[in-house]
């Protein structure tokens, strides 16, 4: 376990970075008899997997971290994040077109191959 100030070195952030993304949701930390903040490795994985699921890399989460240390609204952070979605989105769809494409071309040559097998076995049904 990890207190805040231990995963803020970790990250190179600010507390206050780590208490946002608590305040967002995005990190659950138990709190000690003292009622300090907590970090397992599992909650702290948990934000980069986060990240990581979507696709954007170890760098573009890197950077949408310490955007917020950089701009206490959290606009840019926010506007940065909107801009990566926006592109993953469009690589997400494309991923998708490609993989209408072969599908619909396997489904092609798998009809045409049963026909031809079918054939060929009716053909030495008939001899």
């Amino acid at each position: 376990m990890k207190t805040i100030h231990e995963v803020a070195k970790q990250f190179n952030v600010s507390t206050r970075t780590i208490r946002y993304y608590e305040e967002l949701g995005l990190l659950n930390p138990n709190r000690s008899s003292t009622n300090q903040r907590t970090f397992s490795k599992k909650e702290l994985a948990k934000l980069i997997f986060r990240g990581k699921r979507y696709g954007f890399s170890l760098e573009e989460i890197k950077e949408m971290i310490l955007l917020f240390d950089f701009d206490r609204t959290g606009i840019q952070q926010l506007e940065r994040t909107v801009e990566y979605g926006a592109q993953k989105i469009q690589e997400i769809e494309s991923r998708m077109a490609e993989l209408t494409q072969m599908k619909n071309e396997l489904q092609q040559l798998h009809g045409m191959f049963s026909e031809k097998l079918a054939t060929l076995r009716g053909e030495m049904h008939v001899e």
